[in-house]
């Protein structure tokens, strides 16, 4: 029998123990509850919160990038745009010479017609130069008048202008005076060495003339702000481009 004296001590110690194990049940029940419940938690919570950024960023990479290929179609066809307008300038142009020469012909009473002189596209008169130098001097320059003609209007007429399919028409004009005063000016056919013939100029005084009057004219597209980088086509990257590319595989 356990003495009065031990008894409650012993119900003491039984007290302290059971609370005790109290206090240690409850703390690895709520370690337990913790770990099962704040890694799901944590991962919900966390996909919950960064779904919509990731989305967000997704769809604006996107946009982005279909705005960046749109500007670049749009770069590059207006590029396709320009080389096409500038060639057909100058195709006008050259076609405006030709017309020139047809029309005074017809005018003086000629008969043009068309035939290869070497391989290359000629525009006949149908005049006899020798007995008729006046009106031959006026078929022969009338293709190079019309073109330089055109250009001066070109030029003094107020207008906004600056286009592609104008600048063509322009180095059309300019281009066709520089080749006759140059390589183009002892041809059989030339028209420089016609109108030399066929008057009291010499090649270098008809040549001067036109090339004169050329020069005069690309002086003045260089000073005029609407005619900046003249042949340059827009650029993919926003601005013009001038150089060139090559293409290849070097490191075969």
């Amino acid at each position: 029998m356990l003495s009065d004296r031990r008894l409650p001590r012993i119900l003491k110690c039984a007290r302290l123990v059971l609370a005790a194990l109290s206090i240690a049940a409850n703390a690895h029940a709520q370690d337990a509850s913790f770990t099962r419940t704040t890694p799901s938690s944590l991962a919900a919570s966390t996909t919950r919160a960064t779904q919509p950024d990731t989305n967000q960023a997704t769809d604006t990479t996107a946009a982005d990038t279909a705005v960046t290929r749109a500007e670049a179609h749009a770069r590059s066809r207006a590029r396709r745009s320009f080389r096409t307008h500038l060639a057909l300038g100058f195709v006008t142009s050259i076609l405006a010479h030709e017309a020139g020469h047809i029309i005074a012909a017809l005018a003086v009473g000629g008969h043009p017609s068309f035939g290869f002189n070497k391989l290359r596209p000629t525009i006949y008169s149908g005049i006899d130069a020798s007995l008729h130098p006046t009106k031959q001097f006026i078929f022969s320059s009338a293709g190079l008048t019309v073109q330089s003609l055109l250009d001066e209007a070109i030029l003094d007429a107020p207008h906004g202008g600056g286009s592609a399919f104008e600048r063509g028409l322009l180095a059309g004009g300019i281009g066709t005076s520089l080749f006759y005063i140059t390589l183009g000016r002892n041809g059989a056919v030339s028209d420089v060495a016609y109108m030399a013939q066929t008057s009291k100029l010499s090649k270098d005084q008809v040549s001067l003339i036109y090339g004169g009057i050329a020069v005069l004219h690309a002086v003045r597209i260089h000073f005029q702000p609407k005619y900046a980088h003249f042949f340059t086509a827009p650029s993919d990257l926003g601005g013009m481009k001038v150089g060139i590319r090559i293409d290849g595989d070097w490191g075969q």
